[in-house]
């Protein structure tokens, strides 16, 4: 189908700037389609799979219906995670960033109840939600949906999947039967058909192919690397790849002024474009980027949008973008034409979990890169030295140097021991500082006392707060990308406890839960020393408790376990919060 611009949908003038604000000028397939029989006020049922857009395809229509003045919820949004809940609360967020008096809230477990009460008696009229929480609070009367008009099932299929079907038909039969009812599955299974017949009332389907999103011959990797120590690294790739043509993108304007400014002192061919730039300003830096006057480019994505340039090597991804259609879009700037790219996304904290998002999305595995070492640049550039030198040599000329050989040998040095001087000092332009990259992809963190390939990290509470294995593996399972099963060796006494964890994630988890709560109190997250130090905190008081990794897991199940630990794990099977 043609491509449709937003502004054919006759939104609101504020609409239109947040999209314009986010980088996109045209819909989407599913939004293409969705968006006007939406906003006709039909009930839909669209199949399409996640990241093509379906948050903008039902919350452009429901910003433009809400009514402002009435602050009770009137669009119920139903997620089947915690994570997607908040995604669309966000994104919702950004589209409606200047449309004064509508509030979205997202609901769900895993966060102090209280704290959403208050948010829902000061009002919002879009609430996003977890089937499981919005149940708790239908229960507790602290969210009314008897004003509810808009209805929004999203991915409907994995709710199901995750044993919501009850839940999703409790909540159906509370709001009003005069609603209208979108929903969006990736599949059509018969239990999803069963709904759409009994809660939609004629319904049009959206049917979106999900096609292949980004192009098989680009190489994509990601890097561990904290944000102090990006400009560092991607200075260490464009030395050892020597791109002649590369893109960087950064989230933000402010980014992109920064890296700019630290690569031109350290002497890269680079500028930059973003939203602030007049028109004639960025249309004469691409003119250099296009006929290679400039090698690198430095962009955010609103500014980068259209960009039709041939020959880009590499794409640099500083920040991990906040939407995964802006990763298809970065990446697709290389690899084109048939010829081969390469991509690279630099991740740390919480990016972890926008980087799961995006291989879900493109359905793509993104491989790991360790980070290049001094020693690798060195090497490269002591090649290229070589390489230039028989170049040069080459080209004759080299008489009046021979004089001056001379004389040198003269005075007792050889000609090998001046070339190699020649050499170290030139190299030694390249040498990079030391900018202490600790702790990131193959960075140690020392001698934790772990087992191999794991990583012993120190939290400050133990039994003193009640503390259990399960409460510790559902923390870290919860926030990060670590599963059950990598969890390792629990140790939990009077007043500290100890965690292993995968030496690949530990950087992830270090980063993520030390702004964590963990059973809804602050807590201090470090990396523990080695057994043999005199660390006063690894010498075992009386009542210490050791769970195995195995042990730890059935703890946090509920299995049984033939350890001498069994006595103190629950009896009961463990359901971890939505």
């Amino acid at each position: 189908m043609e491509p449709i611009k937003f502004s054919s949908f006759n939104c609101s003038e504020e609409i239109l700037k947040a999209v314009s604000d986010m980088g996109f000028e045209e819909a989407t397939p599913i939004q293409a389609q969705s968006i006007p029989f939406i906003l006709e006020g039909k009930d839909i049922i669209g199949q399409a799979q996640t990241g093509t857009g379906k948050t903008a395809a039902f919350g452009i229509p429901l910003l433009e219906k809400i009514d402002a003045r009435n602050k009770q919820p009137q669009a119920l949004v139903l997620c089947p995670t915690r994570e997607l809940a908040i995604q669309v609360a966000e994104e919702i967020g950004r589209l409606g960033k200047y449309i004064r008096g509508i509030k979205s809230v997202p609901i769900y477990g895993g966060q102090p109840i209280d704290r959403q009460i208050r948010v829902l008696r000061s009002g919002a009229q879009i609430v996003i939600g977890t089937p499981g929480r919005v149940i708790d609070h239908l229960k507790r009367g602290t969210l009314k949906l008897h004003e509810i008009k808009y209805l929004v099932l999203d991915e409907a299929d994995e709710m199901l999947n995750m044993g919501f079907v009850e839940d999703i038909e409790e909540i159906l039969k509370t709001v009003p039967e005069e609603r209208q009812t979108v929903l969006f599955s990736a599949t059509m299974p018969k239990a999803i058909l069963n709904i759409t017949k009994r809660y939609q009332r004629d319904p049009e389907l959206v049917k979106v192919v999900h096609k292949e999103l980004t192009s098989t011959n680009v190489e994509q990797f990601y890097l561990e690397v904290h944000f102090r120590d990006r400009v560092e690294v991607l200075s260490r790739l464009l030395d050892m790849y020597q791109p002649k043509l590369s893109l960087a993108f950064c989230n933000t304007k402010k980014k992109v002024d920064e890296v700019t400014a630290q690569l031109q002192t350290r002497g890269f061919s680079c500028d930059k474009i973003h939203g602030d730039m007049k028109q004639q300003q960025r249309d004469a830096v691409m003119d250099r980027f296009r006929t290679g006057a400039i090698e690198l480019l430095i962009a955010t994505d609103v500014a980068a949008r259209g960009l039709d340039i041939t020959g880009v090597e590499c794409v640099f991804n500083v920040d991990v973008p906040q939407d995964e259609e802006y990763y298809v879009h970065r990446i697709g700037r290389t690899g084109r034409a048939g010829k081969d790219g390469m991509s690279f996304t630099f991740v740390s904290g919480k990016e972890f979990l926008l980087m799961k998002d995006v291989m879900r999305y493109t359905a793509k595995k993104i491989q790991r890169h360790e980070i290049p070492s001094i020693a690798d640049i060195e090497e490269i550039k002591a090649k290229e030295l070589v390489e230039k030198i028989k170049l040069e040599g080459e080209s004759g000329g080299l008489e009046k140097y021979y004089t001056i050989l001379e004389t040198m040998a003269e005075e007792g040095m050889t000609s090998l021991e001046a070339a190699a001087i020649l050499m170290k000092m030139e190299l030694e332009r390249y040498k990079v500082e030391s900018s202490n990259l600790c702790e990131i992809g193959g960075g140690s963190f020392g001698d934790t006392g772990a087992g191999n390939g794991m990583v012993r990290l120190f939290i400050n509470v133990g039994k003193n707060i009640s503390l259990e294995p399960r409460d510790v593996i559902k923390w870290i399972t919860t926030e990060t990308t670590v599963t059950g099963e990598q969890v390792g060796n629990i140790d939990i006494y009077e007043n500290f406890s100890f965690v292993e964890v995968p030496e690949p994630r530990a950087n992830e988890v270090f980063e993520i839960l030390k702004n964590a709560k963990l059973k809804g109190k602050r807590v201090r997250i470090d990396k523990a020393r080695g057994r043999s130090s005199e660390n006063r905190y690894d010498r075992k008081p009386q009542g210490g408790k050791t769970y195995k990794g195995r042990e730890a897991r059935h703890a946090h199940s509920g299995e049984k376990s033939h350890s001498s630990a069994s006595s103190d794990r629950p009896k009961r099977k463990y359901k971890p919060a939505e």
